[in-house]
């Protein structure tokens, strides 16, 4: 039976892309960054895309550092914590901002959602404080239930940006029917099993409990795609009124021009107006146009949707190179990259 599930998992990953290792799906990409990389004379030339972002926000840029460039009011309270703090001054710390449970912690840099958790208790604070080989943010749990990705693009030079993509977040939600147990439920649905053996850590003993008949429970708490989160292409939501409040909001950020707002908010309506809303993070030069992994969407399009934006990000460097931003030394940029995988390796064995 369970090597049955195994088969049919294997299966389903085999045949949507979207599951695919990035290193695959990225192999026509990876001659596109080759061709701008001899005609910038640098492979670093991302660092130049958002300048006032460590690497341009492509690797070991800092959560932190980030959300000190965005207006206040835009992002929910978030607190760093460096490896050495104690239990105690943790505490202190979120006692002093007004931080609550339950909360987000999460790496200060981190990799694909990784070692994202939502901490309930003292309890799980300790928990995760003591399993933590890297400084991370305790952040206030954003009120608001909808997601999305919004990919945002301008010009040096220029002050009017675009969006050039909206992605939505399907979160890990099941619903109860009032015999099945919550693992029974998470196997209904093959993009929710794949995330079992995560999710089993995260519940315990808890997921053979009954959930009520009607009861929704949100299993993952943020749209994250490596954590389950099913994405859905809303391109088409793109309105002069959106994007008139999205490119008021960036250019308050300096140094930004490309990149993705993930966004939590009430209604869409709202958003649009500037209201009700909160930016989870800011996604610079390494952030993808998330919308490609919708499931309705081909290879194909993948690819040329990251092209897209690639070249974005080339033009956007080359014009910030030649305003006075360098591009990393190859010594600097292979440096960073060791960092980066020492870095990736301590959030996956998290």
């Amino acid at each position: 039976m369970k090597s049955n599930r195994q088969s049919k998992l294997l299966f389903h990953k085999i045949t949507h892309w979207e599951y695919w290792p990035f290193q695959i799906v990225y192999i026509p990409i990876y001659f596109l960054w080759a061709y701008y990389a001899i005609r910038a004379k640098s492979i670093f030339f991302f660092n130049a895309s958002n300048p006032t972002i460590k690497n341009g926000g492509f690797m070991m840029e800092s959560k932190k550092e980030i959300y000190d460039l965005i207006p206040q009011q835009y992002y929910p309270k978030t607190e760093l914590i460096k490896g050495e703090t104690t239990l105690q001054e943790i505490k202190n710390q979120m006692k002093k901002l007004g931080l609550q449970y339950p909360l987000i912690a999460k790496p200060d840099i981190g990799l694909r959602g990784s070692a994202v958790k939502k901490i309930n208790s003292d309890k799980e604070l300790k928990h995760y404080h003591e399993k933590a080989s890297f400084d991370f943010l305790v952040q206030d749990l954003i009120p608001y239930e909808k997601e999305v990705g919004i990919f945002y693009v301008r010009y040096p030079n220029e002050n009017q940006g675009k969006i050039t993509g909206i992605v939505s977040k399907e979160f890990v939600i099941i619903t109860g029917d009032g015999h099945s147990t919550i693992e029974e439920l998470i196997r209904k649905n093959p993009r929710y099993e794949l995330q079992y053996e995560s999710l089993l850590k995260e519940y315990g003993e808890k997921i053979v409990s009954i959930l009520p008949n009607g009861k929704k429970l949100n299993l993952v708490p943020y749209g994250n795609h490596a954590r389950g989160a099913k994405f859905i292409d809303c391109s088409h939501w793109i309105s002069p009124k959106l994007t008139q409040t999205i490119n008021e909001i960036c250019l308050q950020i300096p140094g930004f021009y490309f990149g993705r707002l993930d966004i939590m908010y009430h209604s869409w309506e709202e958003l649009e107006r500037g209201e009700k809303f909160s930016i989870v993070e800011i996604n610079g030069a390494g952030s993808e146009p998330t919308h490609i992994y919708d499931p309705r969407h081909s290879l194909f399009f993948a690819w040329k949707e990251l092209a897209r934006h690639i070249t974005y990000m080339y033009e956007i460097s080359v014009i910030n190179h030649k305003n006075g931003n360098p591009y990393l030394s190859h010594s600097d940029g292979m440096n960073q990259y060791r960092l980066h995988l020492e870095q990736s390796n301590r959030i996956v064995n998290f």
